[in-house]
Parts: structure tokens; sequence; C-alpha cells
């Protein structure tokens, strides 16, 4: 479905080779557009490799604000030849290509830019990006200063030639994209929003690094693994202004038991890693259950099976988190939709995981991790760092069997009693046993908690009116794609439920569900994994779904076309006799 370009909306898109610097144009121009009033939403697409292959970068650019891709594409920068050929489809008649005939050869469709001139000018390719990043700035009008003072910032510590040739990179490229607007009477067709000086530029893998911060994480073991690595980077980098232990295991089982010898000893711990990395770390999980020992787990997901798609995006990894580990024990599962959402509910997963003991898993995807957008401060006050941790006495129990199922959580050193936990079932006290009676009360002690995790699990944020009839479930990363679907189809009679909290499911879903007269599940899978939770949750059957698994998030308009193809098979079926 093409989309006509909203008046105060443009999509920017640039392409190229790995290593040409497409990501320095993205954080140097979103950073730029937002300085100068402006709502920005990026993302990226890329191949698994270091050099060569065709990766591009849309940069939204708008008066509103804006947190999900568009198909359409209003100015293409092409930076390596051949690497346009997958966006031919997003290419209409008005889209504005540019591009150096030096490089990709002559092309009638192509604005011809001298990018690699330009660059050689300043200093080398290496400053391509620079040149770029000031052609975009020119045509749109923003003042060459804005972008001169982001680049010098980006680049001091590299010394005061590389801020210079920079800058002066920029400023051909500026001047470049200037004469381009006069030639081609470009206009800027934004307004600028004063609340935009509000607002921080965020991406999902910062939003989870800061919430971890916020949560009281202080032991952070990993395996370097897409997309989930930026929250091992991001711990690291502040490691030393917070005081944390951050440890690169040698592989994921030795992160997993890391965390949870951190967390024995008191920490609060956490690892990050992908879906190919979490299955290595299931046995850990398990492990986790049966100490009841709290640890924090973020899962960035990517296509699999094996190594799949390992720079794309997916949520396919739900039912591996909601079933992995052998045996039965409690669990939290988490699946921001906003970097807000990533903060808050990292935060959260912390002081849940030592209240009850047990794993919190949080579900991202590598399209949340990698896409930036305009964000609010984020929200400190309900933030606790009740540490949940008891000082022994000399007959201390560990697994003392409460009503509850929670037993007061001693750690080593600090009172007179002895802090036991076994991997095997085992008394109250941590030793082990073969005593049946005593396995089934502790069986029944682990499961108690699922009690008080359901009274306590977060409602569903709904977008639209109370009173819909068809309601749109969705999770995670969709959140701002859904909604901005639903806000351009202007159905009063269409909300959306978008669900934070996959698991333990809120208890008035069920409730929610059969007040509607049509249930749509949007799932970036190929199976409906949300929409089998709901049903074995809530007994509520949902035939209609939107799903989405080539590696690529949903679009608006992918997302709107969607929907109303539902709708309008709905409304046909309506008018039909004997149809309810």
């Amino acid at each position: 479905m093409k989309q006509k370009s909203p008046p105060n909306d443009l999509a920017l898109v640039l392409c190229g080779e790995q290593g040409q610097g497409i990501q320095t144009v993205e954080q140097t121009l979103t950073l730029v557009l937002m300085r100068e009033g402006y709502h920005v939403f990026s993302t990226k697409e890329y191949m698994s490799r270091i050099r060569g292959g065709s990766s591009s970068t849309l940069v939204r650019v708008s008066g509103r604000p804006a947190a999900c891709p568009v198909d359409r594409i209003d100015v293409l920068v092409v930076l390596g030849k051949g690497t346009m050929t997958h966006l031919e489809k997003r290419l209409t008649k008005k889209t504005l290509i540019i591009g150096d005939h030096a490089v990709l050869g002559a092309d009638a469709r192509v604005v011809d830019v001298p990018f690699s001139r330009l660059a050689t000018e300043a200093g080398g390719d290496l400053f391509t990006s620079a040149v770029a990043a000031g052609t975009l700035a020119g045509l749109l009008g923003i003042p060459v200063e804005g972008l001169e003072k982001v680049l010098a910032d980006r680049y001091r510590a590299k010394g005061s030639d590389m801020v210079e040739k920079n800058r002066t990179a920029s400023g051909k490229g500026h001047a470049e994209g200037r004469t381009l607007a006069d030639r081609l009477r470009f206009k800027n067709p934004l307004q600028k929003d004063g609340r935009v000086s509000a607002l921080q530029l965020h991406n999902g893998g910062s939003a989870v690094t800061f919430g971890a911060v916020a949560g009281g994480c202080n032991f952070m073991a990993s395996y370097p693994m897409s997309p989930g690595t930026a929250v091992l980077e991001g711990l690291a980098s502040h490691a030393r202004d917070f005081g944390l232990v951050v440890e690169q295991a040698e592989d994921e089982i030795a992160a997993v038991n890391m965390a949870l010898g951190a967390s024995y000893a008191g920490a609060r711990a956490m690892v990050t890693t992908s879906g190919g990395g979490f299955a290595l770390m299931t046995e850990g999980v398990s492990l986790a259950g049966m100490i009841e020992t709290p640890v924090v787990i973020h899962i960035g997901q990517r296509p699999g099976p094996a190594t799949g798609l390992p720079t794309r995006t997916e949520q396919g990894d739900l039912e591996l988190a909601l079933y992995a580990g052998h045996g039965e024990f409690p669990r939290i599962l988490f699946a921001p939709g906003t970097p807000a959402d990533g903060f808050s509910l990292t935060a959260r997963a912390f002081d849940l995981a030592d209240r009850f003991q047990i794993p919190v898993i949080i579900l991202t995807d590598q399209f949340f991790m990698d896409s930036y957008s305009g964000t609010p401060p984020f929200d400190l006050s309900p933030v606790n760092h009740e540490r949940h941790i008891v000082q022994t006495g000399a007959g201390y129990q560990r697994y003392h069997l409460t009503a509850d199922g929670i037993s007061p959580r001693g750690i080593p050193g600090w009172g007179d009693g002895l802090v036991c936990v076994d991997s095997d079932e085992h008394t109250e006290a941590g030793y082990i046993t073969e005593d049946l009676d005593v396995r089934r009360r502790m069986v029944e002690k682990r499961l108690v908690k699922l009690r008080r995790l359901r009274r306590e699990a977060l409602p569903p944020e709904r977008i639209g009116r109370r009173d819909a009839k068809t309601l749109i479930l969705c999770w995670g990363s969709n959140r701002a794609v859904v909604e901005e679907a639903v806000r351009n189809i202007a159905d009063p009679s269409v909300a959306a439920l978008h669900f934070s909290q996959v698991y333990p499911l809120w208890q008035g879903t069920s409730g929610l569900l059969s007040r509607a007269r049509k249930v749509m599940a949007v799932e970036n899978n190929a199976t409906g994994q949300f929409a089998r939770l709901v049903l074995r949750e809530t007994g509520f059957p949902i035939e209609n779904q939107i799903l989405k698994y080539d590696g690529l998030p949903f679009s608006v308009e992918e997302m709107e076309a969607g929907i109303r193809k539902r709708l309008a098979v709905k409304r046909k079926n309506r008018g039909k006799r004997g149809t309810p």
C-alpha cells in the first residue's frame, strides 16, 4: 500500500555498504534535527558482515511525535553502487534520489552530488559521512553551525585535526545541499515543536542499560551476541561511574552461572543475550528456579532457528522464554514497547526478581534495540532499591516454608546462619533430600508465588476508546506502529491493547477480550506465539492474526493495510443474513 507523504513528515533513507558511515550520518543527523526542534525516529537494517553488502537507515523527521518506520521514501541518499536494489519497491516518482555519479554511474533518476570529491577535498573517503550529513542538513535548511557543534562534540576526543576535517566536510556538503534545494525548489515542509527541547535521544539499548542502573544492578556477566550486546557495552561503559562489575564470560553457560553466583552473594545480577545464547542458558534458568535465586535476563530477539538472520528482527522467542528450563517454577516476562518502558520495566525487573526470588526475563528485539527516538526524561520516582535480604540467625533455614512461598533470603557472611543452597531437591535448611513429601511441599512453595505475581501483573495499555468493539492486541516493539495505524484509520470502533507484561498476564485480560466483537493479534513471528499464550491463559481464541517474519519490522503502511483488510472482512460478514 502506497502512502502519500503527510504535510508534516519526511522519510529520509540512506543506503550504502557496511563501513561507509551510514550510522554516523544517522546519529549525527538525528541529534542535529532534535536540537532544531523536530521530532525524529531512526531505525536501520543491515547485513551480517563488517564490509560490503547493502544496508540502509531510515531517519523519519516530523513536526509531531513519530516512533515507527514507514515504507515511503521522500529523500534517498545512495552512497554505494548497487546498494539501493532492495529499496526499489519503496521508490515512487516523487522520491528525490541523491548520489554520486562518479561512484554510481550516470542514472537519470539520481541527482548528482559529488560526495567522493568533496570528501577527498576535506581529507579523504573517511569524511563521506560528514559530507552526506551536511548535504541533508543543507537541503532541509538546517543551519550549518548546529551540525558543526554535533560533529565537534562527537570527534573532540580524536583531536582537533579530526574535528576540523569533519567541520570542513560537513560545510562542503551543506553548501551543496543548499544549492540543491534552490535548484530543485525544495522547501522544508516540517514545522518545529517547542516541546522537543525537553526530550532525550534514546534507543532500546540505552533504555535497558539505564533501567538496569536505576534498578540497582551491580553485576553483569555476558557473552557478546547481537543485539543483546548493546546492554553489555552500555553497562561496561558506565561501570566506573556506578560501581558495576561487568564480566565478559567465555560463553553463555558461564555467564548465567556467574550471575547466579553473584546473586547468591547478594548482588543484583543481570545477563544479556539473544535467543541462541539464551538456549545455552536454560539449565542455568532452571537452576535459578530451584535455588530460588533472583536474576534478570535480557533477550534481544532476532530471527532463528540457529544463527538465522543475526542482524534482523523478530518476536520468535516468547515461547522459548516462557518454557525455558526443565521442571516447573515461576518467572516473569516483560516486553517493553517504548524506550520509557525499557527503562521502567528493567528497573522493575530487579525489584521483582529480588522480592520473589525468581528469574525475570526482558524480551526486546533488534528493531527495539537499534531504533532511536525522542523520549521524555526517564521517571525515577517508582524505582525501588529495597534489598529484601535478611541478617541470618544461628538456626536460619534458606527455604523455610511460608504461606506466600517467599522464604527470608540471607547471604553468606551477614549473620550467623549457614546459607545453604542446592540444585537437588532440598529441605528447608537447604540439604539434599529424597523425601517425597518434602518434594511435594517444595514444589507447591515455589509455585504459590504465581498467585501474587498474577495479582501484581501490569495491565495492558489501551490505545483508543474504551467502548471500541474491535481490539488489536500487540506486545513489545509493535506498540508504536499499531498506535499510528489506529490513529490513521480513525475509526472509533477500533482500539488496541499493548501488553508490556506478557507473563503472567493481567488477571482482567479475559474480561477485556470477551467484551469485544472482534480481536486481532499483531506479532513478528510465523505462528502467533502471543495469541497461543492468551488462549492458554484465558481460554480466548484469537483467529485473526497479522504476522510478519521476514526479518523486518512492520511499517505503518503494512499495519494499516492489514487492519483495514480484516475490518473489511468483518463488515462484509456482518452484512450477511444469519451472521452475528
